[in-house]
């Protein structure tokens, strides 16, 4: 039997529905410890709750997995169950692109299914919780020795969606030289943009780096902790997850930045000092 299930959604907390799903889980296989991964991704945001899935999903205990953002429930999209690590872990949820990015950092899968035994779900009057109605359900079986191949009919690894994860590219400027074109991948609760590069991506461009954002040109040495950042500059941080994040020493770059998820940034060579001020401001929109 299988002892751990992990729980990402976007379902929030002002509802009902988290609890309603653990109960679920709780009822069929009691045994069960539940771990909520998070419940905050924004709504409908596949790409954001799938790299909140990849940079969890190395911290996460053997069983199963279950990640639910949804915006097509009820629709003709599929229900998947995916098998890695020789059936040390499944992910559960739907076959959006939600599941890929993790299960690549888990190894790759080793099998899919599509969760097509009705006889396992719940009857609804409605089609919009498959959550409630599908994934929970099937991670309570599986939680209780189910078999995999009794979810559903198997169906090709090659078939499922793959994620849709930001890569970064390299870059020339008539100005700045050479450096990368970068996204902001993810805006934690303190206000830091993780972006997608690592540390190697840009150690050719010194430890100093100009972060352009539009017009706005600032310098921000590449640190291993906040208090490296000198008041009121902006650093680039190499974060938990060993990428590199703009931040500032207790405040908010988002803020200050004027950032967001999805966002382009630019990172060249700079000057050997940083420097506080930005040398253009961009104008609000």
């Amino acid at each position: 039997m299988r002892h751990h299930v992990s729980l990402l959604t976007d379902y929030g907390w002002t509802d009902e529905f988290v609890g309603v799903v653990k109960s679920v889980i709780a009822d069929i296989a009691p045994h069960v410890r539940i771990t909520d991964l998070t419940h905050g991704v924004p709504p409908f945001d596949v790409r954001a709750g799938s790299l909140a899935l990849a940079r969890a999903v190395q911290y996460v205990p053997a069983g199963v997995i279950m990640a639910v953002v949804d915006p097509g429930v009820g629709s003709s999209r599929r229900a998947i169950a995916v098998e890695v690590q020789g059936g040390e872990g499944i992910f559960l949820g739907p076959d959006n692109g939600l599941l890929a990015p993790a299960v690549a950092m888990a190894g790759g899968a080793d099998r899919a299914f599509e969760l097509s035994n009705t006889e396992l779900h719940f009857s609804a009057p409605g089609t919009t919780f498959a959550g409630r109605d599908i994934f929970a359900p099937v991670a309570a079986f599986l939680c209780n020795g189910g078999s995999l191949e009794e979810v559903g009919q198997e169906i090709d690894t090659a078939s499922v969606m793959p994620g849709l994860v930001p890569l970064p590219s390299t870059d020339s400027h008539e100005t700045y030289g050479e450096g990368m074109k970068c996204e902001v991948t993810w805006v934690d609760t303190y206000g830091n943009c993780q972006l997608n590069v690592g540390p190697d991506d840009i150690s050719s461009l010194g430890p100093v780096v100009r972060v352009v954002i539009d017009d706005d040109v600032r310098s921000a040495s590449v640190v291993s902790h906040f208090a490296e950042i000198t008041d009121g500059a902006v650093g680039a941080v190499v974060d938990s997850y060993g990428m590199i994040t703009l931040a500032v020493d207790r405040g908010s770059a988002a803020h200050l930045l004027k950032l967001e998820a999805g966002d382009a940034v630019a990172l060249y060579g700079g000057n050997s000092d940083p420097v506080a001020t930005p040398i253009n401001l961009r104008t609000e929109k």
